[in-house]
């Protein structure tokens, strides 16, 4: 099956475990992991950009452990795969599933086309390393800055009438002006 030049070809294993699904269902199932893989980067991107807030803003969900735990051991992890040279195993998995499905690499499908295009670029290898790397530090730089805390509670008041605090007060009840403590203006 044709692949996409600078990408490799899958292992043996992978082949394997593809040859049971029909062509059909190895697209779907690629098209499904490739959106799980825009839903990590996602993850690690937007979870990065929420304890930069986060963390000076006081909001307490930030420095839950679950959260940071799996945030800097999924940064690591990726950090780690960049100075191995190793590809993503999501990557391995969706590449495989593909030549399966009899497509090339990267193309025809409208999810994979789309979805691809948010996450896939060329650059040399040292830039992905670089980036990673640079990313896995700021995690870490965060983790000592704003530590996990277990029971992390918000430091405003809750709202009159309701259980929610903070960042909820505002986006749940500010529309209606039953918040004084993030009133709209009228």
């Amino acid at each position: 099956m044709p692949t996409s030049p600078g990408r490799k070809k899958t292992d043996a294993a992978g082949a394997a475990v593809t040859g049971a699904l029909s062509p059909a269902a190895a697209g779907g199932l690629a098209d499904a992991i490739l959106a799980l893989h825009v839903g990590v980067v996602a993850f690690v991107v937007l979870g990065m950009l929420a304890i930069l807030a986060g963390g000076p803003l006081g909001w307490a969900w930030v420095r839950r452990p679950v959260f940071r735990i799996a945030h800097l051991a999924l940064m690591l992890l990726i950090a780690a795969q960049a100075w191995l040279g190793a590809l993503c195993p999501l990557t391995v998995w969706e590449q495989a599933l593909r030549t399966r499905a009899g497509q090339a690499t990267y193309s025809e499908s409208f999810i994979q086309h789309w979805l691809s295009r948010l996450i896939f670029f060329d650059a040399p290898w040292w830039f992905f390393v670089a980036g990673y790397s640079a990313f896995a530090a700021l995690a870490a730089l965060c983790w000592l800055r704003w530590p996990p805390r277990r029971g992390a509670r918000s430091p405003r008041p809750p709202c009159p009438g309701s259980k929610k605090t903070g960042f909820f007060c505002v986006f749940l009840l500010a529309a209606t002006h039953s918040c004084p403590t993030f009133p709209l203006p009228t």
